[in-house]
């Protein structure tokens, strides 16, 4: 579980960094990541859209997104906001493929960038 201080709260927050943040697109997600002061923690937010399936079946992505997301802070990366959409192909990915491209996006190797 992401603790408070590394989770983004408001639809303000997700606005600000899917606006102004880089855009990786991934087959499985469409990651925004604003850099903010290096001192700060790396917060995550989380969004779902109902073409990823029912509510069970979104969750369980949200609780892998969320699950992978407090790996890369346990791991140290810091200094960010992070907005991760799931797109429909996400409920089928395996966890490998799914860490794999979110923390390639984080760290700024993206599939695609806008």
């Amino acid at each position: 579980m992401l603790a408070r201080a590394n989770r983004l709260v408001s639809g303000d927050e997700f606005r600000r960094v899917s606006r102004r943040g880089r855009r990786v697109e991934t087959d499985h997600m469409v990651v925004s990541s604003l850099v903010t002061d290096s001192g700060m923690p790396a917060r995550f937010g989380f969004t779902m859209t109902k073409k990823v399936g029912n509510a069970v079946q979104r969750n369980r992505v949200r609780r892998r997104f969320r699950a992978i997301a407090w790996e890369l802070v346990r791991d140290g990366v810091t200094g960010r906001d992070v907005v991760v959409r799931g797109l429909p192909g996400s409920l089928d990915a395996d966890w490998d493929t799914l860490h794999r491209e979110l923390t390639a996006a984080v760290a700024g190797e993206g599939a695609s960038e806008r």
